[in-house]
């Protein structure tokens, strides 16, 4: 035996000088292995019978002996590794079959010892195989993502978001990033390892933090839903000298919302938030979504087809499943949706909303400038958005319409007021805004019309109330909100922005755009609030 194993380590030794420049060669201590292996057996059935009369143990020890012999060259060879290789994973796997086989016939042959042969398997320090063949891969599945997010990363900053690149109108950077993500998974599978199933929650967690950090890049910039809202400008009250007072004047600065561009550059392609530009980045989110519950089937498939398939449960998916990208898009879907919606309203569409609608005489300054715009609009995204998030950005449309208009009647500055006998058209012009979005039926749902709809639904009849029946309504509504303190003096209702007809600060806006004396003396001597800002 001792002859034997010397010439096969003369021979490992002299194939790990040469492999310096021919590393294939490498592959000769996965051969030595095997001859090691058959050695042990050979030893065990022809010499350890013999052997045992002067030793109990006999083959224990020539194994333990065999598993040193073979660990120093194993050592050697593992200190040379710096990256995952066929030969690395080959004269690995053949180390642990190694080891395991010696350590059978050594547990077998100390079957009837005192400690049951743990005193030679204290002699055998184990190879680490396993563990060595684990850090390689996770070593290489680190590249891989580095690369992943270096390309996402580079590639994403020059995304132009143009709906016409494809048919399907997502981004190109996301086709390409996705083919990456199903490359590494298939290059991953296809690796000569044993141990797939656990090793892939470090790959699957490496690429579900790209694609996260994929649509965190989509969304970057775009704003949200509270970018495009107005600053409320100060309560005022209405001056009663005349329906037309203030429409030849300059419009005031100071109501709240920065004079913005027309609609003309934000359609044309001309930026890469644009509403055609949004809308892609709402496919491509979409898109992402769609195809990770594809990705997490494939990945089960893979599996099922490894080495390990026997021994792994996959009732449950294997927890091998992105936990991050999917809650993600929904998130970025949301967040870009709703950053459209009020995009258009109250920056497109301020020209027509906020500097046009009932800027001074109600009935001369209507809502169908409004509604033609808007119906541009709605076109341009049904022809672009995905149809599965078609109606949730046409919903997001609708409460930003509803939005935009009641923030026209209850802070819309100085240049605004309105009779009693207005109320009639804002109730027409209202209901112009839900014919659009219903459109004969082919539209939104009347039932989600209505749901949305429902807090202007409410307001809009304190439009036709009584003057004094207003203020007695709001002295009512400040005594329940604000009880003993509001007897003597009235405290002035902080805006929260949740209109509703029973909250103070909603019924004092109503009563600040009444164009009645009375509403504005009860200003004046409550508050003392000015006509003007």
């Amino acid at each position: 035996m001792t002859v034997n194993l010397q010439l096969r380590m003369e021979k490992a030794d002299s194939s790990r000088r040469v492999s310096r420049n021919a590393p294939n060669s490498l592959h000769v201590l996965a051969i030595l292995a095997k001859d090691v292996g058959d050695l042990a057996v050979h030893e065990k059935s022809m010499f350890s019978p013999i052997l045992k009369t002067w030793h109990p143990f006999a083959a224990g020890v020539a194994v333990a002996t065999l598993h040193a012999c073979y660990g120093n060259e194993l050592k050697q060879f593992v200190s040379g590794i710096t990256e995952l290789t066929p030969d690395a994973i080959q004269v690995l796997r053949a180390a642990d079959k190694l080891e395991k086989d010696l350590v059978q016939i050594a547990v077998e042959d100390s079957v009837d010892s005192d400690d049951g042969g743990k005193g030679i398997i204290r002699e055998m320090p184990p190879y680490e195989a396993e563990t060595v063949i684990a850090n390689l891969v996770k070593v290489w599945i680190k590249s891989r993502v580095d690369t992943m997010k270096e390309w996402a990363d580079r590639n994403i900053q020059q995304e132009v978001w143009n709906p016409q690149t494809n048919r399907d109108k997502y981004a190109p950077s996301c086709v390409e990033v996705l083919r990456i993500l199903d490359d590494t998974l298939e290059a991953f599978f296809q690796l000569p390892i044993p141990n797939h199933p656990a090793l892939l929650p470090d790959l699957v967690a490496g690429l579900d933090r790209c694609l996260q950090y994929y649509v965190m890049k989509t969304k970057a910039g775009c704003g949200s839903k509270s970018t495009y809202i107005p600053t409320l400008p100060a309560l005022t009250r209405c001056s009663t000298e005349s329906k037309f007072h203030g429409v030849f004047k300059k419009k005031d600065k100071s109501r709240g919302l920065p004079k913005r561009n027309s609609q003309v550059a934000t359609t044309n392609g001309e930026s890469s938030l644009g509403i055609p530009q949004l809308c892609v980045r709402i496919n491509t989110l979409h898109q992402i979504k769609s195809e990770i519950d594809v990705l997490e089937k494939r990945v089960i498939t893979h599996l099922r087809n490894s080495e390990s398939a026997q021994v792994e449960d996959f009732s449950n998916g294997l927890s091998k499943k992105f936990d991050l990208t999917p809650s993600a898009c929904v998130e970025g879907v949301q967040q870009l949706s709703e950053a459209l919606a009020y995009k258009v309203i109250f920056h497109d569409l301020s020209h027509v909303l906020w500097d046009g609608l009932y800027i001074g005489d109600a009935s001369s300054s209507r809502i169908y400038p409004f509604i033609q715009e808007i119906e541009q609009f709605l076109l341009t995204i049904s022809d672009t958005v995905h149809e599965k998030v078609r109606t949730r950005i046409i919903t997001d449309i609708l409460k930003a319409s509803v939005d935009g208009f009641l923030l026209v009647l209850l802070a819309g500055g100085p240049s605004r007021s309105f009779t009693r006998q207005d109320s009639q058209i804002l109730e027409d012009d209202f209901k112009s805004i839900k014919d659009l979005f219903w459109a004969n039926g082919d539209g939104l749902p009347i039932e989600l019309i209505d749901k949305f709809s429902a807090t202007a639904s409410h307001i809009l009849p304190l439009f036709r109330s009584d003057t004094e029946a207003l203020i007695d309504r709001f002295r009512r509504a400040a005594l329940e909100a604000y009880g003993s303190a509001a007897k003597s003096r009235l405290p002035l209702p902080p805006t929260s922005g949740q209109w509703h007809p029973s909250d103070p600060n909603t019924l004092l806006r109503v009563l600040c755009y009444r164009n009645e004396d009375a509403a504005s003396k009860f200003l004046k001597k409550t508050y003392n609030l000015p006509k003007k800002l």
